[in-house]
Order: C-alpha cells, then structure tokens, then sequence
C-alpha cells in the first residue's frame, strides 16, 4: 500500500513537472537550433535568397519564347450582308444584299518560328549556369550571415557573465563597506576612515561595469529578436548557462586547406562563371551565322448571311465574303551588322579568359586566407589558455587576501586589490572566451562552410 502510494506520487510529479515545462514561456535555445532559425527568419536572408528568382524567370522566359515566340492573332465578329446576282452588261455578278444579314466570324494569325536549336541550348544552358554562380555567392553571403548570428549568441552568453560578475562585485563591495561602517562605529582600532573612503573611491568602477554589462545584453537582444523576427511577447533564452570555450574540435591545417579547397562557394561560383562565359562566348560565336526561321499567316473568313435564295452552310464556301487562304516558307536572316556581333564575341572571350586567369589562383588565395584565419584561432586559443592559468592564480591570491583579512581588519586595502584584480581577471579571461569561440566561427567560414556543414560533414568523419 505504502509502495502504491509513493508510486501514485512519482508519477503525479512527473505529469506536473511536464504541464510546467509546456505553459512555460520561454524557449531555450542551443548554438545550432539559434542559427539555423536565425537563418530561416532573418529578413536579410531572405531577400537574398529572392535574388534567384530573377534568374529562373529569365529560363522560364527562354523556354516560354522557344515554341512560337512570335505569334500574333486577331479575331472579329459581328454582322454581315448577303450577296445576290445580277445581271450586267451580260454577265451575271454577285453583289452585296443588305437585305440580307447575317453572322460574321473571321480569324487571322502570323507566326514566325526559328529554327536556330543551337542557339537555344546554349542560351539555356548559361542561363543555368549563371543560376548557379548566383547561388553560390548568395550561399558565401549566408554564411557570413551564419557567422553574425554565432556572435550574438556568444555575446548574450558574454553579456549575462558580465552582469552576474558586475552584480556579484557589487554585492560584495557593498556587504564590506557595510562592515567597515560597523567596525568604525565600534572604534575598531584596525580600521580608519581611510580605509572606509579608499573603498568608496572603488564603487563606482563596479557600478560602471554593472552598466555596461546590462547595455551589452540589450543591444544584443535587439540584435537576436531582429535576426528571430521575434514579437515584443516573445523571449530568447540560451540553453548554455555558462559561457564556455566550444567543444569542436579545432581541425588540423591540412584538414582547413582540404575542406576550403573542396567545399567552398567561391570556387564553386567561378567554376560555373567559367561554365556560362564559355557558353556565351559559343553563343556569341554562332550569332555570327546567319538565322534561319520557318514563318507563316493563315486568314479565315466565315460568314452565314447566304445567298440570295438558300442560306449558304459551307464551311469552306468561298466567296466576296467568305475566304480561307494562307502562306507558309522557310526564311534565312542575317544581321549585317556584323562588327557589332563581333564586338560581342571579343567581350564574352575575353570575360573567359579573365576568370580563366583568376581560377589559377583562386584556390591558394582562398585557402590563404583560411590558413591566415587558422593562426587567428591558435593565437585565441593561446591567450584565453593563458588568461585561465592567471585567472586561477588570482582566486588563489584572492583566497589568501580573504584569510589575512580575517586575522587582520587593516588588510582591507590588500583584500580589495585581490578581488579587483580577480574580477577584471574573470573579464578578461570571458572576453577571450568569446572572442575563441567567434575565431573559430569565422574559420568555418573561411572554410567555405556553415555550421550545419561543417558538424555535418567534418565533426561525423
């Protein structure tokens, strides 16, 4: 019975504790799911991505105009006289009979169709091209996109340091000036009103910090709740509680000039620029030829006015109102402009050998740049290790400070320049911290890769 009981209230608990946790308010967010839905929101990014729009409409234009790019028809309806005969000058004509409407219908169209398939697939294909090359810059641009949206999470863990640290001096500072207070009103003989003024002279660098540690966290959240597309009811809590290095492990040089080499936009967007200039310099070269098109006009008349004694149901009678007659020929043109097409191969040629010179160093510049970005994280990497030895030598310093300051009242002095130098340690030693950690960002980055990208494809090796 006991037994059932304590099982009743475990489970009781649990429902509890899940009712809790879905009416609460606020969403935590981890490193990736902050990114990836930054990415997804952010209005920047999406007018980025519409920027391929304009280039699958020029190929849905292309293909619209390959079938009857010229065509053009008219139509017109409405009454028409009759005809009758009459006899004159010995002969017997037709002639209008106004006595007689009736219904009229006519139709005539004109096409032109080139025949110029060549001309077609090539145009298709650097219009494709050019799709890519438009999406592999765009990809370059969300990824540094990715790389901001890194940096406000790392700064709102940096700001939330800095303010539990800023609060925590404060509290401290403000609980010893209350004791020297005291122990002067007691005539203690270890402390003077020196030692009371030197700590008052203090507070206001701990109120500063404290400041701008809270101006820190709302900039930053202007900047999350912009990139989140957030309501004003909506609020952004980090699932890290604690500011720490990341936990990637930092790729070897040779693993960064691979992964640049291999995965970035950049050379991916200049190979497909070389791919639509050759195919644009093939085209310009074969608008050099002359064109050749198949045209053609029909015209269709149709009236049921009738003659003059029986209603004429012929659809194909022909007569002074009735026709059908039409034209279809094969058609060359040539431009004698010719210098100008001309003009256009030389300018398509020579933009191919231009990116034709670039991609020789393409591929060591980007990977320069990625190995440059690399020592950036070795140097961080090293001046936040060291800041974490000297931030545990001035704990030490600061425990002993404490321990002197209880045997003796008149260390205060040595015991507020310990805890000074500890907290502008444990700052420096955060900075460095986030600073490491967006180094790192702009490595991947640098790399050719996002975040998603890279835990995907480097952290799963």
């Amino acid at each position: 019975m006991v037994f059932y009981y304590i099982y009743s209230m475990f489970r009781f608990a649990i429902v509890l504790f899940l009712v809790s946790c879905a009416f609460a308010g606020d969403v935590r967010y981890s490193l990736t799911q902050f990114v990836e839905e930054g990415l997804a929101a952010d209005p920047q990014v999406k007018e980025l991505q519409q920027g391929t729009e304009e280039k699958k409409n020029q190929i849905r234009k292309l293909k619209a105009e390959a079938i009857l790019p010229t065509f053009y028809a008219t139509m017109m309806v409405g009454p028409a006289p009759g005809l009758k005969e009459e006899l004159r000058g010995g002969d017997t004509v037709s002639v209008y009979d106004f006595s007689r409407m009736g219904p009229f219908w006519g139709v005539q169209a004109k096409f032109i169709q080139p025949l110029n398939l060549g001309q077609y697939r090539s145009g298709k294909k650097a219009l494709e091209a050019d799709l890519q090359q438009k999406t592999f810059e765009i990809e370059s641009q969300v990824h540094s996109k990715d790389v901001e949206l890194q940096t406000y999470y790392y700064n709102y863990l940096l700001a939330r340091e800095m303010i539990r640290i800023a609060t925590d001096a404060q509290s401290k500072v403000d609980e010893a000036y209350e004791k020297l207070e005291e122990a002067l009103d007691d005539d203690d003989p270890n402390v003077s009103q020196m030692d009371l003024l030197n700590l008052k002279a203090k507070m206001h660098t701990v109120k500063e910090g404290l400041a701008e540690a809270n101006l820190g966290m709302k900039r930053v959240m202007l900047a999350i709740r912009f990139s989140l597309n957030m309501r004003e009811e909506d609020s952004f809590v980090a699932e890290d509680t604690l500011l720490l290095p990341r936990s990637e492990h930092l790729p070897m040089l040779e693993d960064v000039r691979s992964l640049t080499a291999k995965h970035h936009p950049d050379l991916r967007r200049l190979s497909a620029g070389l791919r639509a200039r050759r195919i644009q310099m093939d085209l310009a070269e074969a608008k050099l030829a002359p064109e050749f098109f198949v045209m053609g006009e029909v015209e269709y008349v149709k009236s049921w006015a009738g003659n003059r004694s029986i209603m004429q149901k012929d659809a194909f009678s022909e007569d002074a109102v009735n026709k059908l007659e039409g034209v279809i020929g094969f058609g060359v043109r040539y431009n004698l402009n010719f210098w100008k097409n001309w003009e256009n191969f030389r300018s398509a040629r020579t933009d191919y050998h231009g990116l034709q010179l670039k991609e020789s160093y393409a591929v060591d510049g980007l990977m320069a740049k990625a190995e440059d970005q690399y020592y950036q994280v070795l140097a961080a990497k090293e001046k936040m290790d060291a800041l974490k030895e000297s931030l545990r030598a001035t704990e030490s310093i600061l425990k002993g400070a404490a321990m002197q300051y209880d045997l003796d009242k008149s260390k205060t002095g040595e015991l507020v320049s310990a805890y000074t130098q500890n907290i502008t340690m444990q700052k420096d030693y955060y900075f460095a911290v986030c600073e490491y950690n967006v180094q790192f960002a702009q490595l991947i980055s640098k790399m050719g890769m996002s975040l998603k990208d890279f835990h995907t494809i480097y952290m799963n090796q």
